[in-house]
């Protein structure tokens, strides 16, 4: 591992907009697909920012974010194309989005997070940092889907997602809000800009008594922000955040209860709950070193503390579950703009790090009262790659991207309750060559390709050469391309449609509810699709879009201990994900929306042998009256046709399912100042 050195002197930081005016690099390359208002690029051919990404890229818009009503932010996500969202409904277990064919059961952890630059996931690839933001500090979205990205390695299997806050600026913006379930939150962000400083920051706060019985929840969320413009060339800043959740779990219903009594809670969940607390403090550099070349940097530390105890069905235990984490790490992206020959070229490097320091713990319980400990492990996590990539103009209609990604992994397990200790699996230099490319035939159109590989690793107790094995298992290797056509018209008319495949070796995924921790070999896998989406504001007042995916994933050679499941459908994968929506002003100062979602049925697990459950499909509307330039009022209802849907899984004996929320309304009021 001494390779660290070297990732830690060159990750001074995280990809971040750099201020340099530099040639139009994404002009006439732009892939990406935008619901509501996007988010406002300044410069061009920033470093490590994703318009220098030839793929799927997907933008939700901050005004869309900013008037949402959800319990988790993860919901949000759903708004876009091609986004999976699987609901456990469990308190702060509460769920998360996925995409291109891998699904959100905690099994496999394939999105990227990250949360204004920052590396926001937890070791096993789950998004407990998400619960720290809230709607109203959202500046916007972007998801980029597929392998061809260079700038992350551990976690971005099949892509990334940076949820970016609001920064600069001078404003006030509250929003209160009150629905069903006796559901009440207040949010307030606020923006002041003096001179070369800015500060924001945000109080958040929402209280739920939930759909279902015993799962009430109250969040709270603190987060500041300050940059200072040291000259017109260099900028610095802090961001610092605070969460802190309670809630209650509902648990899961045997198939008949979830029917008769969808909003009822088992008499052995009444002790089920979780609290959670996370933090991020991070700081950040942009600096233009000179008028070709530009620097991006921040760093970062992350903390979890999550205590929680749940009991799955009658016949199981309740169980505690602590998880604490500690993570420092730094990204940092450089590039440099030329002319070779006549032909513009960008070339960007850039590197990231990240050290975690793990606690997992577990016991037998009842009542929340420790039986016997079950698991007692504290393992150290060392992951950095380093890339490289040129961004090479031959013509005024083509663009031609290769890049090269490397990465290396080092920790340390130790098994404190039998008192022995692991090196992590030698995965060596985990190699990552990339290559896309852009053709603009004519105005308009844009025409696509990309290919590339990313990898996966174990997590927990997975990545760790923990006997009985005594060969170190190799990276599973997804290897991807994708091939589509944009069309836009201003900001009139917007299409796209794109192929796409991912194929992995020796894939792996964890056991949930294993007392080591371990993983399991799923085998070969191959994951294909086609995305769809379009929108369109043919007149002022009026816009609507559209977006349908068809996605299969199944196990091409599986485990040679389950010949049988060869051709199998991978486990909670619909085929089929839509959503779409259309948003009106038919008089001045009224907006009125209507979205659907859904999708098709999945299978519980790998045995495809347990029936086909969650297909969906649900309508939600929103009216919102601007009563003063300053107010807003608006109702929202979501679910409106009432419609049953639900998650489901198989605990190795029974389908066991946790209903998701009828038909709810809130009102809310929004002042802007």
């Amino acid at each position: 591992m001494n390779h660290f050195p070297l990732l830690a002197a060159v990750s001074l930081g995280a990809a971040s907009p750099a201020m340099a005016q530099v040639p139009a690099f994404s002009e006439g390359q732009d892939t990406s697909f935008s619901v509501g208002d996007p988010i406002i690029v300044t410069a061009h051919g920033m470093a490590g920012d994703a318009t220098a990404i030839i793929t799927s890229i997907d933008r939700l818009g901050g005004d869309v974010a900013q008037n949402a009503n959800v319990n988790y932010a993860w919901e949000l996500i759903g708004r876009l194309p091609g986004v999976m969202l699987t609901n456990f409904n469990q308190g702060t277990t509460s769920g998360k989005f996925s995409f291109r064919g891998f699904n959100g059961e905690g099994e496999i952890n394939a999105v990227k997070l990250l949360i204004d630059g920052i590396p926001s996931n937890s070791n096993d690839g789950n998004m407990p940092f998400i619960d720290s933001i809230f709607p109203l500090d959202i500046a916007g979205v972007d998801v980029v889907r597929g392998t061809s990205d260079p700038r992350y390695g551990l976690h971005n299997i099949a892509g990334n997602a940076n949820i970016v806050t609001r920064i600069g600026g001078t404003y006030l913006d509250v929003r209160t809000s009150a629905g069903s379930y006796a559901t009440r939150e207040g949010q307030l962000s606020a923006g002041l800009e003096r001179g070369r400083l800015s500060q924001n920051y945000l109080i958040a706060y929402r209280r739920s008594g939930a759909y279902r019985d015993h799962a009430d929840l109250n969040r709270l969320s603190l987060a500041g922000k300050w940059f200072y413009q040291l000259s017109d060339d260099v900028r610095i800043g802090a961001i610092a955040r605070y969460y802190r959740g309670q809630a209650q779990e509902p648990g899961y219903l045997t198939r008949e209860d979830s029917r008769a009594h969808p909003t009822m809670t088992n008499a052995y969940n009444a002790t089920d709950g979780d609290a959670r607390r996370t933090q991020q403090y991070s700081l950040h550099l942009d600096a233009d070193l000179s008028d070709r070349l530009a620097l991006s940097a921040k760093a970062y530390v992350n903390r979890l503390r999550d205590d929680r105890y749940v009991k799955f069905s009658a016949q199981a235990s309740q169980q505690r579950r602590v998880t604490n984490e500690d993570q420092w790490g730094a990204l940092a992206a450089l590039h440099y703009h030329a002319d070779i020959g006549g032909v513009p070229v960008m070339l960007e490097a850039g590197g990231d790090y990240q050290d975690q320091d793990n606690v997992s713990l577990r016991y037998l319980s009842s009542a929340r009262i420790s039986i016997s400990q079950t698991r007692d492990q504290a393992f150290t996590l060392r992951a950095g790659g380093i890339y490289a990539q040129a961004i090479i103009r031959p013509a005024s209609w083509l663009t031609i991207t290769p890049a090269y990604r490397v990465d290396w992994v080092g920790g340390r397990f130790h098994n404190r309750l039998a008192g022995t200790d692991a090196p992590v699996n030698d995965y060596g230099a985990i190699r990552q060559p990339k290559m896309s490319l852009s053709v603009t035939p004519a105005e308009s159109w844009t025409l696509y390709g990309n290919w590339g590989r990313t990898f996966q690793i174990g997590v927990g107790s997975g990545a760790y050469l923990i006997p009985p094995r005594q060969v170190d298992l190799a990276p599973s290797i997804n290897e991807g391309w994708e091939a589509g056509v944009k069309y836009a018209l201003g900001r009139t008319v917007e299409a796209r449609v794109a192929i796409w495949q991912q194929k992995a070796t020796g894939e792996i995924k964890r056991r949930l509810n294993d007392p080591l921790g371990d993983s399991e070999n799923l085998g070969a896998t191959r994951r294909r699709g086609i995305d769809v989406q379009a929108s369109a504001k043919p007149v002022s007042g009026l816009s609507f879009w559209g977006a349908v995916s068809h996605q299969r994933a199944v196990i091409v050679t599986p485990d040679p201990a389950t010949p049988q499941y060869r051709g199998n459908a991978i486990d909670h994968v619909p085929q089929w994900i839509f959503s779409g929506g259309v948003d009106v002003t038919p008089v001045k100062n009224l907006r009125l929306s209507l979205w659907a979602g859904g999708q098709s049925a999945y299978a519980l697990t790998s045995a495809n042998a347990q029936g086909r459950w969650g297909d969906y499909a649900t309508v939600n509307a929103e009216a919102a009256w601007q009563a003063t330039p300053q107010a807003e009022l608006s109702l929202s209802a979501r679910n409106i046709t009432d419609t049953y849907y639900e998650y489901v899984w198989w605990d190795g004996a029974q389908t066991l399912h946790s209903p998701a929320d009828g038909a709810n309304m809130t009102i809310a009021i929004r002042l802007r100042f």
